[in-house]
This record gives structure tokens, sequence and C-alpha cells, in this order.
């Protein structure tokens, strides 16, 4: 095939330019870019996991959504599947099933409730690369949310839930709980306006009361690197107990924001930035990066 003399002549001035760009050094501009493109040691680096985020009691997918959008935003492949709420081993069992069929990679988020759910879903599925607590309850193998919590002071969302009675298809029966919808804000999501929590109060999803004694069998932070986020307003967990579930797992980057319970909605920034973080350091590493 022939080559048209505009053609011979671009690839001339491309590898002159190449050369002049040598010859002047500015090659060790570009070097850090292709070290960021290519992984520090100049590999391809790890697959992109996905990120999957699992909300918690009085709340449906949907208080994901503005973490979503930052995330797709930035090129991860996000899935925020349902919680069923139904107690510790139904919620736990049907999302390490959704689990396995994710392919690749994995982050995994929990925020509330979902922090325990994520703990025992995780154990045994090598997929999951890190998990991320958002506000959350992260107990050990044979401890339970109400157990966990009482080594600390009761948060005030304790004082505010009420019971709902309920009957199963089989007859059995089982007892909801509701927050208070007049006092969701003060003690659920004080930073966020009285309208939205209005919305909240009113579209909460109920939590079974028995997902707070239920006692974990595995706990999956024992053997993978965690990242926790501390909200300093929290009422509805006590940020003490926060601060020492991030501690005793050894977290590997703890974030203290100014936030209430639902740092998801009110600083989806911060909650995004973390995630991406644990993301980050899997394909890359923990170390700095160039």
């Amino acid at each position: 095939m022939r080559i048209s003399r505009e053609s011979r002549r671009t690839v001339y001035v491309v590898r002159w330019g190449a050369a002049l760009l040598a010859l002047s050094g500015a090659t060790s501009v570009l070097a850090p870019v292709s070290a960021r493109a290519g992984g520090p040691s100049g590999d391809p680096g790890r697959a992109k996991p996905t990120i999957v985020l699992v909300h918690g009691a009085f709340a449906d997918a949907s208080s994901w959504n503005g973490v979503v959008a930052l995330l797709q935003k930035n090129g991860y492949t996000v899935a925020a599947p349902a919680n069923p709420l139904r107690g510790v081993p139904q919620d736990s069992a049907y999302l390490a099933s959704f689990l396995k069929s994710v392919k690749g990679p994995i982050v995994l988020a929990g925020h509330s409730y979902g922090g325990e759910v994520i703990t025992q879903a995780a154990v045994g599925n090598g997929n999951v690369k890190a998990l991320v607590y958002i506000n959350a309850i992260m107990p050990d193998a044979g401890e339970s949310q109400a157990g966990l919590a009482a080594k600390f002071a009761p948060a005030p969302l304790t004082q505010a839930l009420k019971q709902v009675p309920f009957r199963n298809a089989d007859g059995t029966t089982g007892t909801d709980l509701y927050i208070q919808p007049g006092r969701l804000r003060q003690v659920f999501a004080a930073d966020l306006p009285k309208s939205q929590t209005d919305i909240m109060g009113a579209t909460q999803r109920p939590v079974a009361m028995s997902a707070f004694a239920d006692r974990l069998t595995g706990a999956a932070w024992r053997d993978r690197p965690v990242y926790a986020l501390v909200g300093r307003q929290d009422r509805a967990i006590n940020p003490s107990l926060e601060r020492f579930e991030a501690k005793r797992a050894h977290a590997r980057k703890t974030v203290e924001i100014d936030s209430s319970h639902v740092s998801l909605l009110s600083h989806p920034q911060a909650v995004k930035d973390l995630i991406t973080d644990a993301a980050e350091d899997y394909r890359w590493g923990p170390t700095p990066r160039t």
C-alpha cells in the first residue's frame, strides 16, 4: 500500500516532536501521568471494583441516590440492592446471594444497620475486597447490636421508636420498629430540612425488632480492609461506639465529619470520597499515589 506524502509528513512531524520533548526533558513531566495510568510499578493495576451499597433501617436504597450519582460520575459501576430489614440472618443471606451475582472485585459499603448485614454477608466471599462503614454498627461474631450498643450511653433514637406488631402468612408474629414521625428529624436527620424529614417520616421502612438481638455468626471485617465514617452529631448511634468499632477493626482510614446519622444524604461527597478511597487503595495499594 502506498503512503501519501501528507501521511509521511505527519509521521515525520510526530517523531520530530517526540524527539524534541525527550531532549528538553519534558518526559519527566509526562512520566507521573504514565505511572498513574499504569500503576505505581508500570502494571495496569487491578480491575475497577463494583461498588455495592447497603442501606440501613427506616430507609430504602434511594437513601444512597446522591452518593450513587457521584460514584457513577467517576466511572464506577454501582448497585444498591434492597435490604429486607427482617433481621440479620435473613438479610445477610439475601445480600450474600446478591453479591454472588456480581462479577469481579467488590467494595461493599453499609450504612447504620446495613453495617451489620455487610459484616456477615461478606464472610467467605473473596470478591469483597474492602468494607466501608458509614455511621454503622459493626458487631463481631457472637455479638448483637443491642449488646454492642450497651457498652456506651444510649442514643436518643432509642427513646423515639414506635412498636407495631405484625403477623406472617404462616401465623407467626413479630414486631416492627418505626421512628415516631414527629421526632425523626431530631434523632435521625437533624441536618436535613424539615420538608425532607417530614417525607422521610411518612415513607420510612420499618425494621424487625428481632434484628437488634440477632447475634452475628461471622465478621468479615476481621480479614478485610476497613474504612469508617463517624458522624459527630449522630443521635441514632453513639459516635463513641462508631469510633470504638473503627479502632477495634484496625480501620485503614477513619473520617469524622459534622453530620447527623444520615451523612449519606447530608454529606454525600464525604461519603463518596471515603468509598473511592477504598476502591483506589484496592486498585493501586494504600501507599501514596502519584
